[in-house]
């Protein structure tokens, strides 16, 4: 497990300055990586996706519980200088680096199935929900992001942080917080306060028509989805026939509504 005194040496080798371009925020602490891995409720034969490893702190938590890690780093530095940290203090564990932006990557060597990260918090939602789409094989997630994200990904419905990550999270499964992460574990601070979120999937397949529906009804969060929806349906009448034959209020709001509301709607159309 590295410390802060490691990974301050790795990132003199490198020269390296974490950038808040790449979201670059190292947890030191290695008492906050076994967190992460607890938390993460995996198995010894789970093959671990982690996106953006960058020092390899948490890759070699990992390593502590399972055998076979596929690491996704858009650095070139990081993920060149990542196999050798991983030979030096796990030689016996499997890497492999996907060298790529993660939001382009399609495929990966492996099927993996669970995924476990400290997101980038400039993209985490994106990169999430891009993952969950594109690699059905993942049944467990969790993920370390800002703590304001992470109320809106657990939200649920009639709250204030219910939106639309909120919802299309929901479609692929349930999630839930699973604990606040303090400033000072990382090396540099960040400026915001983080949170783990754990997500069990229970749908594998995606629904972009479903996705545009989400995206239509919280895009004009104050008004109603008769007006929200005007757009999508092709007018205000056409919402309301619609809304009104999947048994939804079309006097309601974009936040009251479960995903099993949206979906009446999508297939009422």
């Amino acid at each position: 497990m590295l410390g802060a005194a490691e990974i301050r040496q790795l990132a003199e080798s490198l020269d390296l300055r974490p950038t808040k371009k790449l979201g670059q925020n190292f947890v030191i602490d290695p008492n906050t990586i076994r967190k992460i891995v607890a938390q993460a409720n995996l198995r010894s034969d789970d093959l671990v996706l982690e996106i953006g490893p960058g020092l390899g702190s948490l890759t070699l938590g990992l390593f502590e519980v399972v055998d076979q890690v596929v690491a996704v780093e858009v650095d070139s530095r990081l993920a060149e200088l990542l196999p050798n940290t991983i030979n030096r203090y796990a030689p016996t564990k499997r890497l492999t680096v996907v060298h790529a932006d993660a939001l382009k990557v399609r495929e990966l060597p492996v099927k993996p199935t669970a995924l476990v990260a400290n997101l980038p918090y400039n993209i985490s939602v994106p990169v999430l929900l891009h993952f969950l789409e594109n690699f059905p094989s993942i049944e467990r997630v969790l993920v370390m992001v800002q703590a304001e994200v992470a109320h809106r990904l657990a939200a649920r419905p009639g709250t204030k942080d219910y939106g639309s990550p909120s919802v299309k999270l929901a479609w692929y499964g349930s999630a839930r917080l699973a604990g606040s992460i303090g400033r000072n574990v990382f090396w540099p601070a960040p400026q915001v306060d983080s949170a783990l979120v754990y997500f069990e999937r229970e749908q594998s397949v995606a629904n972009p028509e479903l996705f545009k529906l989400i995206d239509a009804a919280f895009g004009m969060r104050r008004k109603t989805l008769r007006q929200a929806l005007a757009g999508w349906a092709g007018s205000a009448q056409i919402a309301e026939s619609i809304l009104t034959k999947a048994g939804v209020n079309p006097s309601a709001r974009g936040e009251q509504l479960t995903i099993d509301d949206f979906v009446r709607v999508a297939s009422s159309r």
